[in-house]
């Protein structure tokens, strides 16, 4: 279905002043079916019918999706309405319906998803939580983001457990040798990114987590890029904790995420973090010595206290406004997309480094690259100058840059960034 709405392309300062029925009014409206069909990944003009449910300015080229997704109008108005709802009645809870919801989005039970705040959270849930002794030895990449390296580096710094790490190769089946290169007998978990944040490579993470429970150890998993790019199956994939958010890909509130704990799994990984909801509510301070409760027999007993009505009334308007326009529909043009920056970052042949693999079933909508002979600062420079918006990568001195699409961008977008290339290698 096509629309056009010139009240769309109002900026976010205007949309935040409408009232709740002009929003209700705007999200209704906007809203595009495609009645279960597939659509055309390279129909340029159809995706751009959906750049309009967003509020990005018209003067921005932002490619940087990989940092956190703009939300449609619809989670907007949804999070504006859920928050209504809560200070005009004082209604409290509803955030139980967001479990059901995430748990269907990526093949669990409700009784497996434990709301966060973001990956970070859910990471330090799992890395705190796992039964590890001074000298056992965590798999890690060279890849990490600080929100998967550093808690990690913690632990190690304070019990005294040795981080050792592996880089992704350019083919899955590498990949996994160089993991199996690192295993030792002291080996108890691998930590690794589903997806790397520097350059998007899908690692071959079911065959890691196989790996893993194969010899006996954990699988936890850093998922922040892969709901909402690539179709998630978190029981075919077999790991024991997957965290994730709903801010980037999956286009959700900000301050909103999730951790996956496997079923079997919830009375081996420790936690730490309770209150209200983490129990089956059978304390009791009135006897000598105070009489201590069970944790309750689901992934809750990992979040406790007040959530927000409003931001997780957004994931679940997130999930349906993916559903909407299809999840395959989805994949399909980011994986295209992706492809159309690979190939036009490799038509500049030995002039800019590609550092995303191109083999298909390690790539999607990120790329990772390098223009030889220009410092990856000056790059972001020009690409700031022109009002483009990429990410530089100065993990661990990688010194590259980083450009990540999403269904909002077009090919004429990838385009623009291609000029700023041409202009920096002269």
């Amino acid at each position: 279905m096509y629309f056009s709405r010139r009240n769309f392309l109002r900026s976010a300062t205007v949309l935040a002043a409408l009232s709740l029925s002009e929003m209700q009014a705007m999200a209704a409206s906007a809203q595009i079916k495609t009645d279960g069909k597939n659509i055309d990944e390279n129909d340029d003009a159809w995706w751009h019918n959906v750049r309009m449910m967003f509020p990005l300015s018209k003067d921005l080229t932002y490619l940087n999706n990989g940092t956190f997704g703009p939300s449609p109008y619809p989670v907007i108005e949804a999070v504006k309405a859920g928050m209504m709802e809560n200070d005009m009645n004082g209604q409290y809870g509803n955030w139980e319906d967001t479990v059901i919801k995430l748990a269907k989005f990526v093949n669990a039970t409700k009784e497996e998803i434990a709301l966060t705040h973001n990956v970070t959270d859910g990471i330090n849930i799992g890395c705190w939580g796992i039964p590890l002794q001074k000298g056992d030895e965590v798999i890690i990449t060279t890849h990490e983001h600080s929100g998967n390296a550093m808690p990690w580096m913690n632990r190690q710094k304070l019990h005294g457990i040795v981080v050792r790490t592996y880089t992704p190769a350019p083919t899955a089946a590498e990949t996994l040798t160089r993991i199996n290169d690192v295993i030792s007998k002291k080996t108890k978990a691998i930590a690794t990114p589903h997806i790397p944040c520097t350059q998007g490579q899908i690692l071959p993470i079911k065959e890691i987590c196989t790996l893993a429970r194969d010899k006996k150890m954990f699988s936890i998993i850093d998922g922040a890029h892969g709901p909402g790019m690539i179709p998630l199956d978190l029981h075919d994939m077999g790991c024991d904790t997957y965290a994730s958010c709903s801010h980037k890909w999956m286009l959700g509130p900000k301050g909103t995420g999730f951790l996956y704990i496997r079923k079997e799994f919830q009375d081996v990984l420790q936690t730490y973090t309770v209150g209200a909801g983490s129990d089956n509510g059978k304390w009791d301070l009135m006897t000598t010595p105070a009489t201590t409760s069970d944790y309750t027999p689901n992934a809750h007993r990992y979040y406790a206290g007040t959530q927000s009505n409003g931001l997780y009334a957004g994931v679940i308007a997130a999930i349906d406004f993916i559903e909407s326009i299809g999840a395959q529909n989805i994949y399909n043009r980011l994986k295209y997309l992706g492809k159309y920056t690979q190939d036009s970052l490799l038509a500049f042949g030995d002039k800019v480094e590609l550092i995303t693999p191109t083999e298909e079933r390690s790539r999607c909508a990120v790329n990772g690259f390098r223009v030889k002979g220009v410092d990856f600062q000056k790059f972001f420079n020009m690409c700031s100058e022109k009002k483009i918006r990429i990410r530089g990568v100065n993990e661990n001195g990688l010194n590259s840059l980083r450009v990540s699409t999403h269904i909002y961008n077009s090919k004429e977008e990838v385009d623009m960034l291609m000029e700023v290339v041409k202009k920096a290698i002269g």
